[in-house]
């Protein structure tokens, strides 16, 4: 594998020398700098950044790829390469490529996506735990990994060893939940799917396991429900459940009233947006390698975000086309869809794909070489070896793709059409009927330049739904493919694009656009210059507030001859949304039915699956979310996600979003290892006229920890009114203990520093301040810390301490947060949540920031 040499790297950057240029290059936008710098740079495990702005990046993968098609016939070039995957315009290859290729720092896999498991067939300890190590294997190789928990006996099921009878399917769930969370992933937490066919008598337990406060933290849950469990609710008949769920002469059989369970799964959706459901006999019946079940391709779960359904030991690498790119002469009455360059796009995304799997072999030679160079003896390594030996088999027999899109929303805004009505939804799925369409054309092609997979055969596929649906769209694609063959044995995808939309100032994947527009405050600090002071909190500080357009809204606003400059009020920013294509079209605008029956007719043309979340309204019944459930079933959909909008405030896990996805992915679990430099507030309170202080430690702008006490007695710490925020540091006692230091920069821009906040406080404050850290670092939602720390009962002399604790976490408790258990003082009513860090009534307005 030829990569490029750390030896002949010259320039380095500082992460701020990297932040500053990449600023420039995206114009100014802060969150796309930080996130690239962050994420995609490449680096070394010392810090080091050897880029400065994508461009780099860009060049570095434009020159792999181009290495690569040097070995077939009609090779792309390296600055075609780079003119289709530039400013992150047309052709975005996703998470784990971008890091990945030409990086030679790190032994890392190109592939998004795993499964793993046992053919379904080993439910015994060793079986259990070889998938336990095979899943930390593979996420400390940066992948998002699923397996499937149908194969384990049901609870109380007779076992030949000295527990007698079997625990079932939960105790499992939490094992393989805590490995997820103890692996680290340059500073990513790993990400995981476990799944369970409805037919399974643990079922519901399995279904039930995350709504224990703290439970199976670590992964995202679905539940594989086949057509014949549908048919029994919507027909109010029996279901019968049973182990082993495949069989024609199981081992256990029970009856059950389906409604009951459905009940249970649409109640649990409704309050925490999980379980998700896949519709497992249209995954089955659609799937293309399912063709080849028989030779080791019989899907058994899916990755963490559900859009590659895969085969044990085979994965997956994702890319993303931007719609938005191919609307010429956007936001006007001329606008017009690009169809020539997007079908010329299309053939060179696939071509890029396949290139990606080269790469992704050479990638995992190189890890067998590092297991077989590692210290350990073979029988500790045999595990990891068999697992990539496997994966390897399966990528270069297979070669499948995953190629995506993002900016369907924008696209779609761009054309002045809205999001998910008749005229929108038919664009829509004309879109990606061509991407089906010229996808396999280019796979044809390439089959008759560089040959097909090794197991393909025609004669399998001719009965397969989605291969018939190209046959009838397409007759002479179908008649080349079985002549030529076809290169890849699978390929579309439309995946999550977290970090890709804010790279590309996109809407995500086939998302419509959250909000066009919205409003941030930030803090103005004494010094700062031309800041304008919109309030002052009850602590003191001075916030401005500002706001945030849309980019391609934004765009819309200077194509129509709006102002951007100006500082809007809220009535004039309602009114620009109204005369705007976004209105009626944004996440919470969309009409949930029809975005259901949208994704339904594009999930035809997409031969694997589709991440996509239906956005409901707070107060919606769990009747409404039932109803939505059956349709996407009808509608042909092969998954689908709720998220009640208020629904995960507090209720599981400390992401008060969708779970996290394979780019967006990246979970809000915090590292369990505590980083050496941390980020801090500083914060100041008063309380029973007594002054404290508060240093916070913040990962992605969350507590992780805190330090707090009297800020004016002896034993006190004394920090200047200006300094807001630092550093605390991590250093070593030279008795090996811990000491947490505190960095600011005073007004020379020097740095002045306070050693041992554990020292400075009272120990007793200092012991309950380790407890409270403890559950930051646990992903607590903050609102259950608060919560927490006021249930409290302690000495009198310790009460305003936990009081003002409870003062400085409040501030970061999101907004429109609920309370529970607390009554507004003003009318009594337990309709509370918080705005800024303040408890305010919903009814009658009122407000308590104490």
């Amino acid at each position: 594998m030829k990569v490029a040499n750390p030896a002949e790297i010259k320039k380095t950057y500082t992460s701020d020398e990297a932040y500053q240029e990449s600023l420039k290059y995206f114009d100014g936008d802060d969150l796309a700098a930080r996130v690239w710098v962050n994420k995609y740079a490449l680096k070394d495990s010392y810090g080091a950044i050897f880029e400065g702005t994508p461009d780099d990046m860009h060049h570095r993968i434009a020159s792999e790829i181009a290495r690569i098609e040097q070995r077939y016939p009609n090779p792309l070039s390296e600055e075609e390469v780079f003119n289709l995957i530039k400013n992150f315009k047309y052709i975005i290859p996703q998470g784990s490529p971008m890091t990945g290729i030409g990086n030679p720092y790190q032994i890392a896999s190109l592939s998004n996506c795993f499964v793993i498991g046992n053919d379904g067939k080993s439910d015994s300890y060793g079986g259990i735990m070889k998938v336990d190590q095979e899943q930390v294997q593979l996420m400390k190789r940066r992948g998002g990994v699923g397996h499937d928990l149908s194969h384990i006996r049901p609870k109380g099921s007779p076992v030949k060893n000295s527990a007698l009878t079997s625990t079932g399917i939960v105790p499992f769930m939490e094992r393989y939940s805590n490995s997820t969370r103890e692996v680290a992933q340059d500073g990513r937490r790993g990400a995981l799917m476990l799944s369970v066919a409805i037919k399974h008598p643990d079922s519901e337990g399995f279904i039930d396991a995350k709504l224990e406060q703290g439970k199976v933290t670590g992964a995202n849950v679905s539940v594989r429900i086949d057509d014949a469990f549908m048919r029994a609710v919507e027909a109010g008949e029996s279901y019968i459940q049973q182990y082993p769920i495949d069989s024609l002469d199981p081992t256990y059989k029970k009856e059950i009233d389906p409604t009951l369970l459905w009940k249970k799964i649409v109640h649990n959706a409704w309050r925490s947006a999980e379980p998700g459901i896949l519709f497992w006999d249209t995954i089955i019946r659609e799937s293309v390698p399912d063709c080849y079940a028989d030779l080791g391709y019989k899907t058994v779960s899916t990755n963490p975000c559900g859009e590659i359904p895969l085969c044990p030991y085979d994965s997956c690498r994702l890319l993303a086309i931007n719609l938005f790119s191919y609307v010429e002469k956007p936001f006007t009455k001329e606008a017009y869809f690009n169809w020539d360059l997007f079908k010329k796009h299309i053939n060179a995304a696939q071509r890029m794909m396949d290139d990606i799997i080269d790469l992704e072999l050479e990638k995992i030679d190189a890890i067998l070489l590092k297991i077989a160079e590692d210290p350990e003896g073979d029988e500790v390594k045999r595990t990891e070896r068999n697992l990539w030996l496997n994966i390897q088999t399966k990528a270069n027999e297979g070669r499948r793709t995953g190629i995506g899109i993002t900016a369907e929303g924008d696209m779609l805004a761009a054309l002045g059409l809205r999001y998910a009505s008749e005229e929108g939804s038919a664009f829509a799925v004309e879109v990606h009927k061509t991407i089906a369409l010229e996808a396999y054309r280019a796979s044809v092609l390439s089959a008759k330049e560089r040959g097909p997979f090794s197991i393909f055969d025609a004669e399998r596929e001719k009965n397969n739904p989605f291969i018939l649906r190209l046959k009838e769209a397409d007759p002479q694609l179908y008649f080349e493919m079985l002549e030529y063959g076809r290169r890849n044995i699978a390929l579309l995808t439309i995946a999550p694009t977290g970090t890709t939309s804010l790279m590309s100032q996109t809407s995500s994947g086939i998302e419509p656009v959250f909000m066009p527009v919205y409003k941030r405050r930030r803090k103005v600090n004494p010094g700062d210059k031309d800041a304008r002071v919109d309030f002052v909190d009850e602590v003191g500080d001075s916030w401005e507030e500002y706001v945030v357009f849309h980019h391609r809204f934004k765009q819309w606003m200077v194509v129509n001859g709006h102002d951007l400059t100006k500082n809007y009020g809220q009535k004039e920013l309602d009114d620009l949304v109204m005369q705007s294509p976004y209105y009626k079209s944004t996440s919470n605008d969309v009409d949930y039915m029809k975005k259901v029956e949208m994704q339904g007719e594009i999930q035809k043309w997409v031969d694997h699956s589709i991440s996509v979340t239906i956005n409901m309204p707070s107060d919606v019944t769990e009747e409404l979310v039932g109803e939505l459930y059956m349709a996407a079933w009808k509608a042909g959909c092969k998954g689908v996600t709720v998220y009640r909008d208020g629904s995960r405030s507090g209720v599981l896990i400390a992401n008060t979003e969708a779970p996290e996805k394979e780019d967006e992915i990246e979970s809000s679990h915090f590292p369990t290892i505590r980083p050496i430099t941390l980020k801090a507030d500083v914060v100041r309170f008063q309380n029973n006229r007594d002054k404290w202080i508060a240093f916070i430690g913040l990962i992605d702008g969350k507590p992780y920890e805190i330090f707090t006490g009297f800020s004016d007695d002896e034993d006190g710490i004394l920090v200047p009114r200006w300094a807001n925020d630092g550093l605390i540091i991590k250093n070593r006692e030279p008795d090996g203990s811990s000491r947490y230091d505190f960095q600011y920069q005073n007004k020379r821009g020097h740095k002045t520093t306070i050693e041992g906040l554990s020292y400075k406080f009272n120990p007793e404050y200092w012991n309950y301040a380790k407890l409270i850290s403890s559950t930051l670092r646990h992903g607590m939602p903050i609102v259950k810390v608060v919560e927490l720390i006021n249930s409290l009962q302690l000495d009198e002399s310790i009460n305003t301490w936990k009081n003002g604790v409870a003062r400085a976490l409040k501030r970061y408790v999101p907004d429109g947060t609920e309370a529970k258990k607390q009554k507004c003082q003003n009318c009594n009513s337990t309709n509370l949540m918080y705005q800024e860090g303040c408890l305010t009534c919903k009814d009658c307005g009122s407000s308590k920031c104490g």
